[in-house]
């Protein structure tokens, strides 16, 4: 939530009624027992390293410390959920290849990873505590005055908090009514102490504009590239296939209009092959650019048709049936078909699967094949053009591909503008 919006949300006459306080305390409660588990984590691995103090237990100790911000902010991250409305999207990079250790290096180098440690260390040292003091004074206090009368018993009399002796039932009522005033006065700065925490949380653990601007502009060169790749391959594939068969058409009908009898009768039916071998070279052409299936019924359909044209058995499962945006179902249709080719060129795979769903306004769409695995998006241009495909529209590409197999590439793609219905 950016500054503005807190003054504004704190600054509603109807702020009582709304549920932004009660979201607000469920944030800091949550987030005081966060920071109790990460400070036990922390000194746990601390005193294991200080113990044990081994090489081989020494080093993942330190790696455990370097990196534990990591998984500590996706949690915080989706956390945000409770009183922050906009997205929040991770500022990490997907690695260019699989393993652990391209992981580790990609971390290691990114700014973000030692903001979450910045954080984490925060939250378990100074942001918990804090939090947990105002919040117990703030609510405790007041909930213990407004259940003054239920305290006096027959004694007719009570110490408020060791601070007031109140004597019958008059006085404890006047004490619950003065802590209902207590209590809705704390609602503000107990609200602003949350917001104040969300502020923080998303400008450590979210993308700076700098960093998504330098990927971007990294992502639309690449794109650029691309584009010129494919234009260059479309303009050679007319050259060396459609256009030949076509002039070797013409060179035979030529022929078969200076010949007679049998002859031009061969001719003509020689004339005949070509002509439809050259069209099936400009409808396949055709298809690489936009099928015309895609069009007309829709992204199942078109992933369906794909599947069959497959050399590698393909069973597909889409758990929608609904138009989704035009630029949604092509992105995901080529990223099928690259991903269906690359599994029939180089993953000697017995059987694939494709999987789509739509849920929560994102598509998803996951292929599976059984093959030898290793796939590497460093290693080509493929896979790193369509993770470039798919951030164009705000998506993700993600690649499992241990050696072995199996392989699994997954792709997400916000479209929260349409919701198909069921």
């Amino acid at each position: 939530m950016r500054p503005r919006q807190a003054w504004q949300a704190l600054a509603r006459r109807d702020l009582i009624l709304s549920s932004l306080p009660w979201r607000a305390m469920a944030y800091l409660v949550t987030g005081v027992g966060v920071g109790v588990i990460v400070l036990a984590l922390c000194l746990g691995l601390l005193v294991t390293g200080s113990v044990l103090n081994l090489v081989l237990i020494g080093i993942p100790v330190v790696l455990a410390l370097g990196f534990g911000g990591v998984p500590v902010a996706a949690l915080e991250r989706r956390r945000l959920r409770i009183i922050d409305g906009e997205p929040v999207t991770t500022p990490h990079r997907v690695p260019a290849r699989p393993g652990p250790r391209a992981w580790l290096e990609l971390r290691f180098s990114e700014q973000a990873t030692w903001r979450e440690l910045a954080y984490t260390g925060l939250l378990a040292l100074v942001l918990w505590p804090v939090e947990f003091a105002i919040a117990l004074y703030g609510l405790v206090v007041p909930v213990v005055m407004i259940c003054t009368p239920l305290a006096v018993g027959e004694t007719g009399s009570i110490n408020v908090l060791k601070v007031w002796h109140v004597e019958g039932y008059p006085q404890a009522f006047l004490v619950a009514v003065l802590g209902v005033v207590v209590l809705v006065l704390t609602i503000y700065p107990l609200t602003a102490l949350a917001l104040a925490h969300a502020m923080l949380a998303r400008f450590l653990l979210t993308p700076r504009d700098d960093e998504q601007l330098a990927e971007l502009t990294r992502s639309r060169t690449r794109l650029v590239e691309a584009f010129e790749a494919e234009r260059r391959r479309i303009e050679r594939d007319l050259h060396d296939g459609a256009q030949q068969r076509l002039v070797s058409l013409t060179m035979t009908l030529g022929l078969a209009k200076m010949s007679d009898g049998e002859e031009a009768a061969e001719l003509v039916d020689e004339a005949h092959k070509q002509a439809k071998l050259a069209l099936a070279e400009i409808r396949d052409l055709i298809r690489g650019i936009h099928p015309r299936i895609l069009t007309d019924r829709g992204l199942p359909a078109a992933l369906a048709d794909v599947a069959d044209r497959s050399p590698v058995p393909v069973e597909v499962s889409v758990e929608f049936s609904e138009r989704l945006p035009g630029s949604v179902e092509s992105i995901a249709y080529f990223v099928v078909c690259e991903a269906l080719a690359n599994v029939a060129k180089h993953s000697k795979a017995r059987q694939a699967a494709v999987d789509g769903r739509f849920e929560g306004g994102r598509l998803t769409v996951e292929i599976r094949d059984d093959g030898v695995g290793g796939a590497d998006a460093s290693a080509g241009t493929g896979l790193a053009g369509l993770a470039d495909r798919v951030s164009v529209v705000d998506g993700r590409l993600m690649l499992s591909s241990p050696t072995g197999g199996p392989t699994l590439l997954r792709v997400e793609i916000p479209c929260a503008s349409h919701v198909p219905s069921r």
